[in-house]
Order: C-alpha cells, then sequence, then structure tokens
C-alpha cells in the first residue's frame, strides 16, 4: 500500500463544468492536493452507458478538451495531480470485468441514481443497456485501480462508494489484501440547486451557470433565477430559507454584512428582488472572474491540454500495472502464467523505418 493516501475523482466529459460541480467536488479537489496524492479521471467511458452513438464519441474530444481548462482553470495543478482519460488505460476494462463478478445484479439495478440516469436519458425501462445498471461497477474500477483511500463525490455518488467499498472488501476477503477501503468525501454544499428552483443544477436541465460564462451571461441567468412564488411585489414579506437567490447569496457572496442586511429586509418586504439578485450577480462574478481569466490564459496555450492528458495517462498506467500485477498475484489465475509465457515467446514487432 502506499504511504501517502490517494484520492479518485472525477467527471465524465460531457461537456463544460459548473457552478454545482464546484461546490459539490471541484472545491474540495483543490483544497487537498496538498495533502494527498490525487488522480482525477475524465470518465468517458462512462457516457457511452447512455450514449454510446458515434456522433456522441466524436463530441467526447472538445468536451476533454473543455473539461480540463475548467480544472485548470478553479486550480487543479497537473504537476500535483494525475489527469488521465478513462478509456486509455487497458486495465480498467480487465479490472471491470472481475468486479462483476463481485457483486449481484438486484444491489446494483436498486440504486436510485441507475433509474435517475436512464430518465434523464430518456431510456426506457426495458431498454436500460447492461453497461449502465453496471456504471457502478466500472466507478469501483475506477476507484481501486490507483487504490484511492478518498472518493470526493457528489452526494448523489454516494451510494456508488459504498458498492466500491462492498467489492474491496469482497475481493480482499476472497484473495488477500490488495485494496484500501475507500470512503466518501461529500463537499460543504452537497447539491446545488438549479437557477429554475430544481434540486439540482444540471447541464441537462438547461439551470446551469457555468464556470466559463462570460460577465453579461451570468447576469442574465441570475435575472431568471426563481425566488419565493408567493411574493408578487417587492413590499411583500419574503421567505429567505429555501430561497435559491439567497442560497446563492450564502455561497458566492463573501459580504456576510451585505447578504444579512437583504435578507432582514426581505423578511419585511423592505427590498425587491431586483436588487437581490443584482447583487448577486456581482457577487457571483466576483467569484468567477479569476477562474475567467485563468481559463482564458490556459485555453491560448496550443497543444497545452494534451500534453497534460498524455503525461497523467503515462503515469496512470503505471499505477494501473502494478495495481493489476497485486490482483494477479492474488487471484492465481491459470490464465495469467499461460500470458506470461506467451509474451515471452513472442518477440517484439519491428516497425519499419
Amino acid at each position: 500500500m502506499t504511504a501517502i493516501k490517494r484520492i479518485l475523482t472525477g467527471d465524465r466529459p460531457t461537456g463544460k463544468l459548473h457552478l454545482g460541480h464546484y461546490v459539490g467536488s471541484l472545491k474540495n479537489r483543490v483544497a487537498l492536493q496538498d495533502q494527498y496524492e490525487c488522480f482525477f479521471i475524465i470518465a468517458d467511458l462512462h457516457t457511452l452507458t447512455t450514449r454510446p452513438d458515434k456522433a456522441h464519441i466524436e463530441e467526447l474530444r472538445q468536451n476533454i478538451h473543455e473539461m480540463v481548462l475548467d480544472y485548470l482553470a478553479v486550480g487543479i495543478d497537473p504537476e500535483r495531480s494525475t489527469i488521465f482519460v478513462q478509456s486509455a488505460i487497458p486495465e480498467t476494462y480487465e479490472l471491470n470485468l472481475i468486479f462483476e463478478m463481485l457483486v449481484t445484479l438486484p444491489r446494483v439495478a436498486r440504486l436510485p441514481s441507475i433509474k435517475e440516469m436512464a430518465r434523464a436519458a430518456q431510456i426506457d425501462e426495458e431498454a436500460v443497456p447492461f453497461g449502465l445498471i453496471g456504471y457502478p461497477v466500472l466507478q469501483a474500477a475506477d476507484i481501486l485501480l490507483p487504490r484511492a483511500h478518498l472518493v470526493p463525490v457528489g452526494k448523489d455518488n454516494e451510494a456508488h462508494v459504498e458498492v466500491t467499498r462492498e467489492i474491496a472488501r469482497r475481493f480482499n476477503r476472497l484473495y488477500g489484501e490488495v485494496f484500501p477501503i475507500p470512503r466518501a468525501l461529500i463537499g460543504e454544499v452537497p447539491t446545488l440547486v438549479g437557477i429554475d428552483g430544481k434540486a439540482k443544477m444540471s447541464k441537462s436541465l438547461n439551470n446551469a451557470i457555468f464556470l466559463s460564462d462570460d460577465p453579461q451571461t451570468v447576469n442574465e441567468k441570475v435575472r431568471r433565477m426563481y425566488t419565493d412564488p408567493k411574493r408578487i411585489r417587492a413590499d411583500i414579506p419574503g421567505t429567505v430559507e429555501g430561497n435559491p437567490v439567497f442560497i446563492y447569496h450564502d455561497i458566492f457572496n463573501p459580504d456576510v454584512d451585505e447578504v444579512n442586511d437583504l435578507k432582514e429586509r426581505y423578511r419585511k418586504g423592505r427590498v425587491g428582488d431586483v436588487e437581490v439578485k443584482k447583487k448577486l450577480a456581482r457577487a457571483l462574478n466576483n467569484f468567477l472572474d479569476p477562474i475567467r481569466e485563468r481559463r482564458a490564459r490556459y485555453a491560448a496555450q496550443p497543444g497545452l491540454v494534451e500534453e497534460i492528458l498524455v503525461e497523467g495517462t503515462r503515469r496512470m498506467q503505471e499505477e494501473a500495472r502494478e495495481t493489476m500485477a497485486l490482483v494477479h498475484e492474488a487471484m492465481g489465475m491459470y490464465g495469467i502464467q499461460i500470458r506470461r509465457r506467451v509474451q515471452e515467446l513472442t518477440p517484439p514487432k519491428v516497425v519499419p523505418a
């Protein structure tokens, strides 16, 4: 086992990241870089569980590029952390298959998140792909391949980490101690409400403020935000608790006195939504300005993102090979011995100059 404890977390490359990603996980990742050995996975294989079509696959390259820029912009440092592409690690496929033997179908099928992902992708219950049901098992392979101890995730993925813990325990019980038992680390704000008042900010719900949104776009989105639906005039006392605008003020507005003043006047019907939203937009743009500036600086460097991914994937491949060597030794599969003999007897290919 490693002396310095490790973190594995990441995102599916579905596009640019938003404020929900930041409060749910990104903020934790940046803070933990100095305390742990961090592995950040760009989980492109996971996107195939709901969209295996060629058009989607062709979008992945640009989505991955945008995601890495967002990582860099919020402060993830590729010199201290390993950023890699999931599908580039062959050992992921092998470990996923082994883990599929260690968990029952009812265990993963009853996870609420699987049904939610199917609904979000508009997949009929009878047409749910096997890969989507096995999503948490693939996540377990992601987490345990670098032998991670801690998994910073959003609240909706906490149950998936529990599946990983169960798989790690069962493997260790059957074959010997290979994997640590990882634990989930939930952000201070487990789930950020969307600007439409729905329970979760999401790109697919069109209710997100992205880390790369320009100031005018942020202003427009804040103007559309839901507030107290019962408050039809500024002189009517309003509700602060559960009000999306004030939820955002509490998270992103560092001027506590201003926020408390707005809350007091809002409750007494002495301030309108326009003023509350205007001050929120200003606070959000102040928060996003340095992120946008860093993103633009990195985006202006041709080839930077690919260099980071190549180096990060190389580092992850080294760890993956080491992990699978431990797995093979623990399991003692005869086929692995045959594979090694074949490799010994197969001469290296000579590539023409």
